[in-house]
């Protein structure tokens, strides 16, 4: 393997139960999907590297699980991260309505230099279910609620039908990095601690 320099950064995704974190990444990385739900418990990560313009970069994208006993991870989990991906069901209002408390979370457990630039990305998901005739949060109410944080970025995705995953996932990666170009930082490695990243416990793949 070359010595060549790559960039890692560390992917938060957060959001309420059930609302398809897990299904996202794994159709991201694996180009899997299951119908089986399976909470995660904790936290967990995949990695997947891929090259933007002339730099190999290496995602680490942590999944939460949703549930409230969880959501107080403690500030190793939140801790050097590149950028915060907010994911809520279309369908459903009330994984809507929490987003500002993920939000808020996120801001107080990881304590970013500057919040107001850090990078955030909404994700809106399971566009697919009833054919989109049992959605509940309109486009347009997902966007207003990105002009309140500085005009994040979103994207109505489907990890079923792996729809926007790659658009969306390929964003995240470019605002992360973004972000991470100004302190510049670097690895050699993943830590000895991580092993068999692309395989994720209790995964009905």
């Amino acid at each position: 393997m070359s010595m060549r320099r790559r960039t890692l950064l560390k992917v938060i995704v957060l959001g309420d139960s059930g609302v398809g974190k897990t299904s996202l990444m794994n159709q991201y990385v694996h180009k899997k999907f299951s119908q089986q739900y399976k909470a995660t418990i904790g936290a967990d990560f995949v990695t997947k590297e891929l090259q933007i313009d002339d730099r190999v970069v290496t995602l680490q994208i942590w999944d939460t699980a949703g549930q409230e006993r969880f959501q107080s991870l403690g500030v190793a989990f939140y801790r050097g991260a590149d950028c915060c991906v907010l994911a809520y069901d279309v369908n459903v209002m009330k994984s809507f309505d929490t987003l500002d408390n993920w939000h808020e979370e996120f801001l107080k457990q990881a304590n970013p230099t500057d919040p107001r630039t850090f990078p955030f990305i909404l994700l809106g998901n399971k566009i697919d279910i009833d054919g989109g005739n049992s959605r509940v949060v309109s486009e347009k109410k997902a966007k207003e609620w990105c002009a309140s944080k500085g005009n994040i970025p979103y994207f109505e995705t489907s990890a079923k039908e792996d729809i926007n995953v790659d658009a969306a996932f390929l964003c995240i990666a470019k605002t992360a990095l973004a972000n991470e170009s100004e302190q510049d930082i670097y690895f050699q490695g993943i830590p000895e601690a991580v092993t068999e990243t692309e395989h994720r416990g209790g995964c009905a793949c």
